[in-house]
């Protein structure tokens, strides 16, 4: 287990002890929302009491009046729309939101996934000019198009208007499409930046029944594809995300969905899904269509009202995903090899031309996890283009980075902390110098060993059923609002033993207090952990209930261990 960095949040005595006052919770809990940035009342209300009614006005967003009045243009005069998405879980999800929702209208539409080896990201030329000669009159694209400055003007002039729902960041103009819905738009005033691509096709869904009225299709029976898309993107699960992932991780729990429901049957999951749910079990099945075959197969799959069909759909994801973790698991080996024989310097970037380009994002992924530094995995093709993936660790801005390496790449965009670019094989020792350049400097300001952030200080005595409903109201926990951890010091070690797949089971106590039980997943024996039996030990970890016997019982799911005294 690698060792990481314990920091504990700044606390503010006079804030905590307010908050605690004014909204009758206890002082860690009130501990907890000030690590969030919450210092009001009114804030953490609004964190504990997330309603729909606190969603912002849809037509904030730029373009917004645009984009309705050409649906519904489209829709009286019977135009045929395409929606046109990304082949990831946030474009998939829009799609399928747009769809649903517009087909439930009455509208003549159908959805257009560009295959990821065949086409590539976002928008291409071939695509528009194919969906032109089929009728279509207006395309909306979802999780793409903010940078697609020629593919939209060949639409234009092809009689196509286009609508773009995007969150991407960009440093240039925006593109002549009839509306761009992106809040990071330099002119955006919409309160709220953090919305995906199928929050924002929520937004825009929701204005067009303000507006003109709804169909078959309410909006907000669509939040179960904004829960899954916004899990899946890892954008900050604050503000409007976590009441838009609230109610959608309800409806996916419930299964509404037929497609969702088959899913879930494949992955056997039968318990309430929370956000690790989609991340870890729902998430991977959904893109590895994309990654391996052709995400219209997750389109299908979430707009189907066939029982029988979703069954089908769903187990040939499971194959598919099957396959992904056969590949990934071969190729991440591959490039750990490669970096113990060359010492990694402060960034990786590794490219090969028998790498599957499918899977290079989540092998990027493990290597973060693995070395902790930013990381960019390459598949090359036989005319030496290659197309990568970035991920990254807290703090180092990926798309600023990737900014400063623009004259070497043939195209990138993404995120601060997720990333595509294209280069040429020919270019890929100067990119890696000067990446590796950039970390480096940010490095060395920085200290970047792994971190464990944690939330509060707490006595053993505050631990109880209260305080875990308390923080319970404060989910769902993810990117941007991470679950809670808290930390004890100067535990009496009771009993300890490793149960099932080497997971550790202790029972401590601190003082005369009650004797609690903790489970670390996957942590093995004490010693393996550099800790000595019959020495007290400082406990970072998460409260929670667990029910067995039929009796519930407290407990403390352990996230890191170490000898009371050391300061990491």
């Amino acid at each position: 287990m690698q060792e990481r960095l314990w920091v504990f949040r700044p606390s503010n005595i006079a804030l905590q002890t307010n908050l605690s006052r004014l909204l009758s919770i206890s002082t860690v809990t009130a501990s907890v929302l000030l690590a969030r940035g919450v210092t009001t009342a009114d804030e953490g209300s609004r964190w504990m009491c997330s309603t729909q009614d606190r969603l912002h006005d849809p037509f904030l967003i730029p373009d917004m009046d645009r984009a309705v009045e050409r649906l519904h243009l489209a829709l009286c005069r019977q135009e045929r729309v395409c929606f046109y998405g990304d082949y990831d879980v946030d474009g998939v999800s829009a799609t399928s939101l747009y769809l649903s929702f517009y087909q439930g209208l009455g509208g003549n539409a159908c959805g257009y996934i560009p295959h990821r080896l065949a086409e590539g990201y976002g928008l291409n030329e071939g695509a528009i000019r194919r969906l032109a000669q089929e009728g279509i009159t207006l395309l909306v694209t979802s999780d793409c198009g903010t940078t697609s400055h020629h593919e939209i003007t060949i639409a234009n002039q092809l009689g196509v208007d286009v609508v773009v729902t995007d969150h991407h960041q960009t440093d240039a103009p925006m593109p002549s499409a009839l509306a761009v819905l992106n809040p990071h738009r330099r002119d955006a005033i919409y309160p709220f930046k953090g919305l995906c691509s199928a929050g924002l096709a929520y937004k825009v869904v929701s204005a067009y029944q303000q507006r003109y009225g709804s169909g078959a299709v309410d909006p907000a029976s669509c939040l179960d594809l904004v829960a899954l898309a916004t899990v899946a993107d890892i954008v900050p699960l604050q503000d409007e995300n976590r009441i838009l992932v609230r109610e959608g991780l309800r409806q996916i729990t419930r299964g509404d969905r037929c497609g969702i429901r088959a899913l879930k049957q494949v992955a056997g999951i039968t318990n309430a899904c929370t956000s690790e749910t989609v991340g870890f079990r729902l998430g991977p099945r959904l893109n590895a269509a994309g990654r391996l075959d052709h995400a219209m197969t997750c389109v299908r799959l979430l707009t189907t009202e066939s029982a029988q069909e979703a069954v089908q759909i769903a187990e040939q994801l499971e194959q598919l995903n099957r396959q992904r973790q056969q590949i990934e698991a071969g190729i991440t080996s591959e490039a750990c090899a490669c970096l113990q024989e060359n010492e990694p310097s402060a960034a990786i970037v590794l490219g090969s031309r028998d790498w599957h380009l499918g899977v290079v994002g989540i092998v990027a992924a493990r290597l973060v996890d693995r070395f902790h530094r930013p990381s960019i995995v390459i598949a090359m093709n036989g005319e030496g283009i290659g197309k990568g993936s970035a991920r990254t660790v807290e703090g180092f801005d990926l798309y600023q980075a990737l900014s400063e390496c623009r004259d070497l790449l043939e195209a990138y965009g993404g995120h601060p902390s997720a990333a595509g670019l294209t280069i040429k094989e020919s270019r890929l020792e100067e990119f890696r110098r000067r990446f590796c350049a950039l970390a480096a400097r940010w490095s060395g300001a920085v200290r970047t060993v792994p971190t464990l952030h944690v939330d509060a200080e707490v006595n053993l005595t505050d631990v109880n059923f209260s305080l875990i409903q308390e923080l319970e109201s404060l989910h769902p926990f993810g990117a941007g609002n991470p679950e809670p951890t808290l930390a004890v010091r100067g535990l009496d070690v009771v009993d300890v033993r490793v149960v099932g797949e080497k997971h550790l089971k202790l029972r401590v106590r601190q003082g005369r207090s009650y004797i609690f039980d903790g489970i670390g997943f996957r942590m093995g024996p004490l010693g393996d952990l550099g800790l000595q039996s019959g020495r007290a030990v400082d406990l970072a970890f998460s409260p929670e209930r667990n029910h067995w016997n039929g009796y519930d019982r407290v407990q403390l799911r352990i996230k890191a261990l170490r000898m009371s005294g050391e300061v990491s």
